[in-house]
């Protein structure tokens, strides 16, 4: 177990990829705090953590709510006793509405998706720095990169909408891997480690929801190892930084796309 003994919190943690981050952590050996505005989810994936013998909490709350987010931390540090993990999974992605392509939307996915990650590690880098210890994951996407969002609209029907819609994302993952580098300069003398995951496509139920049958295999073909990835091809990376095994590591922006990138 690479995570014996530490603590995880994990934001939308109720389904998709934050639940298989979730599920993977317990299993590591992480008593895994599940964060998510979906109480009634997250309490889902509570007992099947404890099913198996593992420790969870689920706390419903909203990342962009800073008090309400220093509450959690403080609640989180008292019944599991530290915070050693933080993986900033929430994310207008599976919820996004794909009818809203106003500014106003758009300021609202730049709030979830960007000072949600802020407001998140603000509220737990104060147990951190006391332990000299921790993980910031944050987890951007390859929407960030102009290269590959063009390509991306190269498969679909390209329309205004859709083009607001890729610049408000893409904006936002950009900042992410901003905010992951500064994060990482101010904190390091903290023994805090802050580093981004970057996935490509993943077939979580969002995806599905939200792309076509058709982009999906152009996606697959494009890729250099042939496959689109499964939710659970994530999270491994992210078991590797919240562990000791990455101890050395900050700063860094890890591609898990199976090869897209790079065409």
């Amino acid at each position: 177990m690479r995570l014996k003994d530490k603590v995880a919190v994990i934001t939308g943690a109720a389904q998709g990829i934050g639940r298989a981050y979730s599920l993977r952590f317990a299993a590591e050996g992480a008593a895994v705090a599940l964060l998510d505005k979906r109480i009634e989810q997250a309490q889902m994936v509570e007992r099947e953590i404890q099913r198996s013998g593992g420790r969870a909490l689920a706390i419903g709350c909203d990342v962009t709510d800073e008090q309400e987010m220093a509450d959690v931390a403080r609640r989180v540090h008292q019944h599991l006793g530290r915070i050693d993990a933080l993986i900033n999974n929430a994310a207008l992605y599976y919820d996004i509405d794909l009818a809203d392509t106003s500014i106003a939307y758009g300021r609202k996915v730049m709030d979830v998706n960007v000072f949600g990650v802020l407001i998140a590690s603000w509220a737990v880098v104060p147990y951190m720095m006391r332990q000299r210890s921790g993980s910031i994951i944050n987890i951007s996407s390859n929407a960030a990169w102009p290269g590959i969002a063009a390509r991306g609209a190269k498969l679909s029907t390209v329309s205004e909408d859709n083009v607001r819609r890729a610049y408000y994302y893409g904006l936002s993952k950009a900042a992410v891997v901003h905010l992951t580098q500064a994060m990482a300069i101010d904190f390091g003398a903290y023994g805090i480690r802050v580093n981004t995951l970057v996935p490509g496509v993943v077939l979580s139920e969002a995806t599905k929801k939200a792309l076509p049958e058709q982009f999906m295999e152009a996606l697959r073909q494009q890729a250099l190892l042939g496959t689109l990835m499964q939710p659970e091809d994530v999270v491994g990376t992210a078991v590797f930084l919240a562990s000791d095994d990455s101890r050395l590591m900050t700063s860094q922006v890890l591609v898990i796309d199976a090869g897209r990138k790079l065409w």
